[in-house]
């Protein structure tokens, strides 16, 4: 069943002008707080925003890649505090695929909108963007944002012929199997 869910799940970003249920939300709140994590310090926090304005305000964190936010019903802002591990990138990571994959579990699609390392504008970053408009404290870093919703587009799955096996060696790299 993982690999089925896998091999058919795809980035999207066209949403239908459809609300996500109060439980579906659910079922992606607690795969999030499920989600693994270094020395289980979870360090992550989240914030599931449905108020369009809001949306619509975060559809503008940074210039490419995050318009189509606007059009989402459900945008999951996933944070992490840095003192509480070194290794809150990766944890924040996981806790985004554990929500890309439970979205697509429950007949739901998603896109990830990268925030970490990327500007506004000339003069703000991203995080300053997203965290004045959302009151996020100072002491969280923003991983990303995930856009959530009922597809209004259709992607096929990536053929396994097509996937990137000259990237994979048995024990030595370069070493085919």
């Amino acid at each position: 069943m993982f690999i089925s869910l896998i091999q058919k799940r795809r980035s999207i970003r066209k949403f239908q002008r459809k609300k996500v249920e109060t439980e579906k939300v659910d079922m992606l709140v607690e795969a999030a707080l499920r989600s693994p994590s270094s020395m289980g310090r979870n360090p992550w926090e989240f914030i599931f925003v449905t108020d369009q304005s809001l949306l619509e305000k975060l559809s503008r964190a940074k210039p490419h890649g995050s318009a189509f936010l606007k059009d989402a019903p459900l945008g999951i802002v996933v944070c992490a505090d840095p003192e509480t591990s070194d290794v809150w990138v990766e944890d924040a990571s996981i806790a985004a695929i554990f929500l890309h994959l439970a979205a697509e579990s429950i007949g739901l699609a998603s896109c990830w909108i990268q925030l970490r390392e990327r500007m506004h504008d000339q003069t703000k970053t991203s995080q300053d963007y997203v965290s004045e408009t959302l009151d996020i404290p100072s002491r969280l870093k923003i991983e990303c944002i995930i856009a959530v919703g009922y597809p209004d587009e259709k992607k096929h799955a990536h053929k396994k012929e097509e996937l990137q096996y000259d990237k994979v060696y048995l024990d030595l790299y370069g070493r085919k199997s």
